[in-house]
C-alpha cells in the first residue's frame, strides 16, 4: 500500500478496538458504542473488503453482571469477569453484525496459541477459514484461561500478530484518543503527529504507559503493536472509534504509520515476535558480528556459554557477552550436547565426533535479529 488513502481500497483489514471505546462512564459496556463501531465495519464488507475485529470488552462486560464497579485487580476475579463478560459480548456483536446480514466466529487465543507453532498455525488456518465462508472473526485474548505467564497482556500486541498471520493490508488501532500527539493530549499546545515514517520520528515523544479505567494498554503498548506491524510490511492507523469510518476511507485522520519493513514469512513472525524461548546461547564478539552484520549462520565456535535446558529444535536467544539479546533462532543441538562443543570449528567437530557434528548451531535460515535499543 503506497500511502493512507489505499487504504479505501485495502483487500483485508484487521480492526482493534479498546475496551475505553466500547464503555461508558460507568465502565459498562456501551450497546450503542458497539453498534455505531459494527455498522462502519458492515459497510467495509458491504464494499467488498475484508474484516477481522479484535475486540477488548470482555472483563468490562462483566463488571454489571457480577455488580463489580470497578476492572478486579487480582488475575483469578479478573478471569471470572471475562468468563461472564465473554458470553454476552460475543452475543452483542452476534446481534449487531446479524441486523446487517453478517455472521461472527468467535476465536479466543492465548499467548500459547502464538508460542507454540503448532497452535499458531492452527490459528491461522482458523481464521482464515472463517474469512473464506464470509465471516467476520471476531478475536480477543482467552482471560479465563490465561495465566500471568504467558497471557498477550493487552490485545493491542495481539492485534499485531493476526494482521501478520492473515496477512493483512492494514491494521487501524481504535482507543480514546483520536490520535498520537507530540505530549498529553490534555496539554495546551500538544500537537497530532499526522504521519510517522520511522521510529526516528518518535525520538522525544511522550507517551503513557497508563492504560484507561477499563483497559490494560495505554499508547506505550500501542506503539509497540505498531512497531510489530509496521516492521513486517503492514502500516498501521491509530485513532478514536468515533473516527474509524474515516480511517477507513483513507482520511486523513488519526496518525498513520508508514510500513518499515518487509512482511516475513510466517514462521520468522512467530520466531521474532511469539516465540517463548526456552535457553540462551552466549556470544564472543566476532559470532554477534557475523550473525548481525553479515548475516551468517551460527557455528560452534562463536558460542562461550550456554543457558536454559532445551532440544534440538526449539527457539533460544542469541545473546552477546554483556547480556544484550541480538537474535532468535530454532538451536539444532540440546542443551546437554552442546557445551562438549564449544570453541570448536566444524572441521574439528567433524573429525572429532563424526559426520552429523558439523552443522551450524543456529542455521540463517532459522534466525531473526531483534533491534537493539540504544
Amino acid at each position: 500500500m503506497s500511502g493512507r488513502a489505499g487504504l479505501a481500497e485495502a483487500r483485508r483489514v484487521v480492526v482493534k478496538v479498546g475496551s475505553s471505546s466500547l464503555t461508558g462512564d460507568d465502565g459498562r459496556l456501551d450497546q450503542d458504542a458497539l453498534r455505531r463501531l459494527v455498522q462502519v465495519l458492515a459497510q467495509r464488507r458491504a464494499a467488498g473488503g475484508e474484516v477481522l475485529l479484535v475486540t477488548s470488552g470482555a472483563i468490562a462486560a462483566g463488571l454489571g453482571p457480577l455488580g463489580m464497579a470497578a476492572r478486579p485487580r487480582d488475575l483469578a476475579t479478573a478471569q471470572a469477569a471475562a468468563s461472564v463478560g465473554q458470553g454476552l459480548l460475543v452475543a452483542r456483536y452476534t446481534e449487531a453484525f446479524a441486523e446487517h446480514g453478517l455472521r461472527v466466529g468467535q476465536v479466543l487465543l492465548t499467548a500459547e496459541d502464538t508460542i507454540r507453532r503448532g497452535h499458531y498455525r492452527n490459528a491461522q488456518r482458523a481464521l482464515e477459514t472463517l474469512l473464506d465462508l464470509g465471516v467476520v472473526p471476531v478475536v480477543n485474548e482467552n482471560d479465563t484461561v490465561a495465566t500471568d505467564e504467558i497471557r498477550f497482556g493487552d490485545n493491542d500486541r495481539l492485534a499485531a500478530l493476526v494482521s501478520h498471520l492473515v496477512r493483512a493490508d492494514a491494521m487501524v488501532l481504535l482507543t480514546d484518543v483520536d490520535a498520537l500527539y507530540d505530549g498529553p493530549p490534555s496539554r495546551p499546545g500538544a500537537r497530532r503527529i499526522a504521519e510517522v515514517h520511522g521510529p526516528g520520528d518518535l525520538e522525544g515523544i511522550s507517551v503513557t504507559a497508563r492504560g484507561s479505567a477499563v483497559g490494560t494498554g495505554g499508547m506505550v503498548t500501542k506503539l509497540a503493536s505498531v512497531a510489530i506491524a509496521t516492521g513486517s510490511g503492514i502500516p498501521v492507523v491509530l485513532t478514536s472509534a468515533a473516527q474509524a469510518e474515516r480511517a477507513l476511507a483513507g482520511d486523513e485522520v488519526g496518525t498513520w504509520f508508514r510500513a518499515t519493513g518487509r512482511r516475513r514469512s510466517r514462521r520468522m513472525l512467530w520466531l521474532a515476535h511469539a516465540a517463548r524461548t526456552e535457553g540462551r546461547l552466549v556470544l564472543d564478539d566476532g559470532a554477534v558480528a557475523a550473525v548481525v552484520e553479515r548475516r551468517t549462520s551460527l557455528l560452534p565456535a562463536g558460542v562461550t556459554g550456554v543457558e536454559g535446558d532445551f532440544e534440538a529444535g526449539d527457539p533460544v536467544e542469541l545473546v552477546s557477552t554483556t547480556g544484550t539479546v541480538v537474535a532468535r533462532g530454532l538451536v539444532s543441538y540440546g542443551s546437554a550436547e552442546l557445551p562438549e562443543l564449544l570453541g570448536s570449528s566444524t572441521h574439528e567437530l567433524r573429525d572429532r565426533l563424526g559426520v552429523g557434528y558439523d552443522r551450524e548451531v543456529v542455521h540463517r535460515d532459522d534466525l531473526v535479529l531483534v533491534p537493539t535499543r540504544r
